[in-house]
């Protein structure tokens, strides 16, 4: 017995070598490390661990008419690893073999039968193998299992059983300890591999979120040559690369490296696979400096990397890694580009959405301008022209102040202005309106905020307009405006509350959503504009009661309004 258990030890030794080699090679690498096996690779898995199995069977030990071998290893771990299919199918090629290099043998029809048995009912293990805590004990644990029961299937086929049963009894303990230590450690190698191929997953994305993270603002304004060049600068200097460069559609936005005597900024695109990804959106690999196809006879660029850059399905530009040396495209440079791709591309989708949120709110804005001013305007001169004739001083005033008002507005093209600036708006505009209804408006503020935060324009002047036209002018009694500037709870929080005629929650909604009328446009564009700035929920919080007037409040935050 202690001869055949070094035996099979010596035997099982060179298994985990070749499978160590095998393991490491690029296609059972990628095939191992698989999370969703396709038919492919089940038998791909199969054709290995089932040779596995066969070139455990050649190295066996004859012994009694039989051949004490380590088959088993093979079709089992091929089973843990790939699941019933792959173990029942390496389980057939090693116990077919076995059968029939031995036909008629005493243990040849036994043994065939229970290498396939045992790469099923480890395939079968597959689920618990992967569930498992500590999968090195378990496929220890399991090559215990599965070998007695191929040792109880000896003893039920082979004949003569009283040889059968003497055979068992010398080979049993030394295949089930050997075979199951084997099959432990190739495990282990196998979770070794994946550990490492984690690790470096780990690591590329790692340095992929550092070098998004680092030139998202400048692929934050659009992919423009500044951005590109700024972009690349940042890749080259993280990454172990020979060149880097980014291009919109039709010519080189930067380059950086090898080649850069020629693939100049500004110039046409020069080889021909980077005009293939733009027109297909799809990453392509040049193994040779002919794949790259440049336009230069003197290009030193031998392999490159060429992935496409998206805003949404459309194709606007390509970034491009570069090796001077053939075949020098490695796996961990294709996921690191194919990485940087998809984050530059959702990086500059936000910035085209973010863009187009700016140029809705400036539009938004121009056309409450529009609404307010020719009606205003209208009323403003009527008022001055009244006071030219009873109160030539005050229409001197009012005249300054109409001024100002319309001056603050045409000088409206910022997204956000100070709160100062922002309050002598509302005081030209109320002092106007405080000349046309006399001693029937008073205005009253409350400013315990700091007068240098910045809000968006005009997004106060439309609530005390609505105030003044739907709540205190039907009112016909005297009216009274709170303005309120405070800082609380973390917020620049503005009120503007009324004594007004009030309205019940129907017309609340129906202002909020933009349904009431058409005269008021400018409560649901400063809701709208307030929402697309600060998100949902910061919008127009309004309440009101009949006959007793309204409140309408903004809530900014304040790390929002530096």
């Amino acid at each position: 017995m202690a001869d055949l258990l070094w035996g099979l030890l010596t035997k099982v030794s060179v298994i985990i070598v070749i499978s160590y080699l095998f393991s490491n090679t690029k296609a059972f690498n990628k095939t191992l490390n698989s999370e969703n096996y396709h038919i492919k690779d089940k038998i791909l898995l199969a054709v290995f661990f089932g040779g596995i199995g066969i070139l455990g069977t050649y190295s066996g030990i004859p012994y009694m008419g039989a051949i004490v071998n380590n088959r088993v290893i093979g079709v089992v771990i091929g089973g843990l690893i790939g699941g019933p299919f792959v173990g029942f199918l390496a389980g057939l090629i090693a116990g077919g073999h076995r059968f029939l290099i031995d036909v008629g043998g005493f243990t040849a029809l036994s043994c065939g039968i229970s290498t396939i048995i045992e790469g099923t009912i480890a395939g079968y293990f597959s689920s618990f193998y992967y569930n498992a805590d500590n999968k090195v004990s378990f496929s220890f644990l399991t090559g215990l299992i599965v070998e007695s029961i191929q040792m109880i299937i000896i003893i039920i086929i082979a004949r003569p059983i009283e040889d059968a049963v003497i055979l068992v009894e010398k080979i049993a303990i030394p295949m089930i300890i050997v075979n199951s230590i084997g099959i432990s450690i190739i495990i282990a190698i196998i979770q070794n591999i994946r550990r490492q191929n984690d690790a470096q997953a780990a690591f590329r994305a790692q340095m992929s979120l550092k070098i998004a993270n680092k030139t998202l603002p400048f692929l934050s304004k659009g992919l423009t040559k500044e951005a590109a060049e700024k972009t690349i600068q940042i890749i080259y200097e993280m990454a172990d690369i020979d060149a880097i460069a980014i291009t919109d559609t039709e010519k080189i936005l930067a380059h950086i490296g090898d080649g850069s005597d020629h693939h100049f900024s500004g110039e046409l695109l020069h080889t021909q696979i980077t005009k293939n990804v733009i027109a297909s959106g799809e990453y392509k690999i040049a193994y040779s400096q002919e794949s790259i196809a440049c336009d230069n006879p003197h290009c030193t660029l031998q392999s490159a990397i060429i992935a496409p850059l998206k805003i949404g399905s459309q194709t606007i530009g390509s970034l491009k890694l570069y090796n001077s040396k053939n075949f020098e495209i490695k796996k961990v440079d294709l996921e690191l580009v194919l990485g940087l791709a998809s984050l530059f591309s959702t990086q500059l989708e936000l910035s085209k959405i973010e863009n187009q949120a700016k140029l809705l709110a400036k539009a938004e804005l121009k056309a409450l301008q529009a609404q307010i001013n020719p009606h205003f305007l209208f009323n403003a001169l009527n008022t001055i022209n009244s006071l030219i004739r009873i109160d030539p001083d005050d229409a001197r005033r009012q005249l300054v102040n109409l001024a100002d008002y319309f001056r603050h507005n045409l000088s409206l093209i910022e997204d956000r202005v100070t709160l100062k600036k922002e309050l002598v708006q509302i005081q030209s505009y109320l002092e106007l309106e405080k000349a046309r209804y006399r001693e029937n408006l008073e205005i009253e503020y409350t400013i315990e905020a700091d007068l240098s935060y910045k809000i968006p324009p005009l997004i106060v002047q439309p609530i005390i307009e609505n105030s003044i036209k739907h709540g205190i002018f039907k009112m016909n009694n005297h009216g009274k405006i709170k303005i309120i500037f405070i800082e609380k709870d973390d917020c620049l929080q503005i009120e503007v509350n009324d004594n007004g005629i009030g309205m019940d929650e129907t017309i609340i909604e129906q202002l909020l959503s933009g349904t009431y009328a058409l005269e008021s446009v400018g409560i649901i564009n400063t809701h709208k504009r307030l929402i697309n700035m600060y998100g949902e929920g910061s919008g127009l919080k309004i309440t009101s009661n009949l006959n007793e007037g309204t409140s309408v409040k903004i809530s900014i935050p304040l790390k929002e309004a530096y």
